[in-house]
């Protein structure tokens, strides 16, 4: 059997924390927040202003290609100021509460890469929340909670999906799970690698992509475009780039075999059954972020019965590419929202 890959893990100390509410102070005076586009491009080098070892850490990782996932354990997180878990992710009273988070992870993500989003995931928003939605409990979404939430790499039915993906705990006193599973551990015969690494399989967008702007904005080109890649899906390959060491996409609520394919069938099935093999838990605790690989690993989250009281699980999301297109007046790349 494979060896499980390790988690790197960081834990800021004293005065790391004091530099970096030094640096949230600092960059809070512009009174932009990191849910906003030009957030970055204010403050484009925002992650200079980590504390080195931890800046270090995050480019050591991302550097590694041989790394999956690491965490970082030690952020402060005031309760009284977050205040309860929302009701929904359109939260009236605007993303003030969670700046601070916010902020930690502009910077965090930065070090990785450049910070984007999606238009048809809340309204476009760079920081994004998960956190259950009443009338959403079975739902394949991190809006979901009593439907156990299976494997998938973000936005799997996307050729440009992100090559970062990063989860910051504001709230989670249910210690539910993250389960990840690195490609590089699964034991798949000859036969079946060869099989998922050619074009017969569809992944289509998950509902969140589509359901959100037909609610809101029916007319909007970015919900034209995920109907179009649902009703007209590409052909794609579940294992790709290097046979030896591949990247993974894979949603599996989402996906199909093109046809009658029961060898592709077969294939996927033993795949799925080696993630659940190697798969290890990790918690997105209050204060602690989770960088995961999109490309090379795959994540799922343990169901929980929410309360709807406040007291849910809540965490921040934002997505990182490590090579954006220049887009910028002086050529440079910088976050912004994609169709």
């Amino acid at each position: 059997m494979s060896k499980i890959s390790p988690t790197t893990e960081y834990t800021l100390n004293g005065d790391e924390v004091d530099d970096l509410q030094a640096a949230v102070k600092e960059l809070r005076i512009s009174g932009i927040s990191p849910v906003d586009p030009d957030f970055y491009l204010k403050y484009g080098e925002c992650q200079e202003l980590l504390p080195s070892g931890l800046r270090r850490f995050l480019e050591d990782f991302r550097d590694d290609r041989t790394s999956t996932v690491c965490q970082v354990h030690g952020f402060p997180v005031d309760e009284a100021v977050v205040g309860p878990t929302p009701d929904h992710w359109e939260r009236p009273d605007g993303y003030e509460s969670t700046v601070d988070s916010d902020l930690y992870m502009a910077m965090c993500g930065s070090a990785l890469g450049h910070p984007f989003s999606w238009a048809t995931l809340q309204y476009g928003r760079l920081v994004q929340d998960v956190f259950p939605i009443r009338g959403d409990e079975n739902r394949e979404s991190g809006h979901g909670s009593e439907a156990f939430l299976m494997f998938h790499t973000d936005d799997a039915f996307r050729p440009d999906s992100c090559d970062y993906l990063l989860l910051f705990g504001i709230r989670n006193h249910d210690v539910v799970p993250t389960y990840v599973a690195a490609v590089r551990d699964v034991s798949l015969s000859a036969e079946d690698r060869r099989l998922l690494s050619e074009k017969r399989f569809h992944i289509v967008p998950d509902d969140e992509h589509i359901r959100q702007l037909e609610l809101r904005a029916p007319d909007d080109p970015a919900l034209l475009r995920a109907v179009e890649m649902r009703d007209h899906p590409a052909a794609v390959s579940v294992l790709f780039d290097d046979p030896v060491n591949p990247h993974i996409r894979l949603d599996a609520p989402y996906m199909r075999c093109i046809g009658n394919d029961p060898a592709a069938e077969r294939a996927l099935t033993a795949l799925q059954a080696e993630l659940d093999r190697v798969r290890r838990p990790l918690v997105a605790a209050q204060g602690t972020l989770l960088v995961l690989d999109n490309r090379s690993v795959v994540h799922a989250r343990e169901s929980f019965t929410a309360r709807y009281d406040g007291t849910d699980r809540w965490l921040r999301k934002i997505i990182i590419s490590r090579d954006l297109r220049p887009v910028g007046d002086d050529g440079t790349p910088c976050a912004r929202v994609l169709l």
